[in-house]
């Protein structure tokens, strides 16, 4: 059997080889590589796939700094997130001067609590801020109405969730980080669509703020040489949009079979009772961005799978408010206790696009080995 990967970036690229070497071939006979055909042809494709307009910028991490400033908002604002994210969605708010305010996360999903959001809002919250955690959307429709009650902006972490669909309760249903105002996507190369460097995007279905969110990634430019507004520079270059339209085009099957990869893992891992598997909700699809079970025996399990050549990982093992960064904010250990919680028994297993019948057999079969062999021991 082949090495198992956490994340087979190189495996999947294998499948397209052809197509992305053409297309990244065309890039550098063009010589156009900043904000060239192929980022506009890119953002038009992603735009018609979501159906939001879409600015490309140069990762992530922008893309949700971008969206801040296009809210105009002022030092000492508030954001009500989670504290059980990757660091760059709370970092941005710190270097904008804004204030994290925390919400604690629900244990069922590892996403913001809706229901513990609105006795936070104070007269200086501006921005909700959910984080759709590992591919599965938080609840959206009640922050939502939030938003609309208090007049607030509602700005979606959504670089995890690509490819993910929120069910509202009439029926209709949107894709993940196009409800709120905006909504930000990261094409790092783990990603759901990986480019082969940094690369990000930002959503909006308003056109006024669409057109402020594209200038401020260009310099705050209006047009060449005349600046409106204060604005960054963050592109997205011409080889990476080559290489994700490419991928965007088979984009639905490696979703199904990320999809179909946690369906091996639902089933077969479903009769360990000392584990416990993410579980669905009836209000978002699931695009498994990472597949995270829980234990609180994570050490020894991981252990055991790194001795299996299984790889594994913990997102994230320190929650933001105890991080050494954030101690200004005030907070202590035991203010979130959910995420704390989460922070010493998440584990994710191997997730990606390339995982076969007998990968997962096999990382399945070694789990419920090393808890057979615990519980055998016990009874000894």
């Amino acid at each position: 059997m082949e090495k198992i990967h956490m994340c087979d970036t190189y495996g999947q690229y294998l499948t397209m080889k052809d197509e992305i070497d053409a297309a990244m071939q065309d890039v550098i006979k063009s010589t156009q590589f900043i904000k060239s055909g192929k980022v506009l042809e890119f953002e038009e494709e992603l735009s018609k796939f979501l159906g939001t307009n879409v600015i490309a910028c140069a990762n992530g991490t922008d893309a949700l700094q971008i969206a801040l400033m296009a809210f105009n908002l002022q030092p000492g604002d508030e954001v009500i997130t989670s504290p059980f994210t990757f660091i760059a969605t709370v970092e941005v708010l710190a270097l904008l001067g804004l204030k994290p305010v925390f919400a604690d996360v629900n244990p069922r999903t590892y996403n913001i609590d809706a229901a513990s959001i609105e006795v936070l809002i104070s007269e200086r919250t501006r921005v909700i801020l959910p984080v759709h955690l590992f591919g599965q959307s938080a609840e959206i429709e009640p922050m939502l109405q939030l938003a609309e009650k208090y007049n607030l902006y509602l700005l979606e972490d959504a670089c995890q969730a690509l490819g993910t669909d929120y069910l509202f309760r009439n029926g209709t249903r949107k894709p993940a980080g196009t409800i709120g105002h905006a909504g930000c996507n990261s094409f790092f190369p783990s990603k759901n669509l990986g480019a082969f460097g940094d690369g990000g995007a930002i959503y909006s279905s308003d056109e006024n703020l669409a057109a402020v969110l594209r200038s401020i990634a260009n310099h705050g430019m209006k047009q060449k040489y005349q600046y409106e507004r204060i604005g960054v520079n963050s592109r997205l270059d011409s080889i990476q949009a080559a290489v994700l339209s490419v991928k965007l085009k088979h984009f639905e099957k490696h979703l199904k079979a990320r999809q179909d990869a946690a369906a091996w893992y639902d089933e077969y891992l479903s009769e360990v009772e000392e584990i416990k598997l993410p579980e669905r909700v009836p209000y978002s699809t699931h695009s498994f961005h990472q597949y995270t079970i829980r234990t609180s025996r994570r050490q020894e399990l991981q252990k055991f799978l790194n001795g299996k050549g299984i790889p594994s990982m913990v997102y994230y093992p320190g929650v933001i408010h105890l991080q050494e960064a954030y101690r200004y904010l005030g907070y202590k250990k035991g203010d979130f206790p959910v995420s704390e919680e989460l922070a010493q028994t998440v584990l994710s297993l191997p997730m990606h696009t390339e995982l076969r019948e007998e990968h997962l057999e096999y990382i399945t079969d070694s789990v419920k080995e090393f808890f057979h062999a615990k519980a055998q021991r016990r009874k000894e």
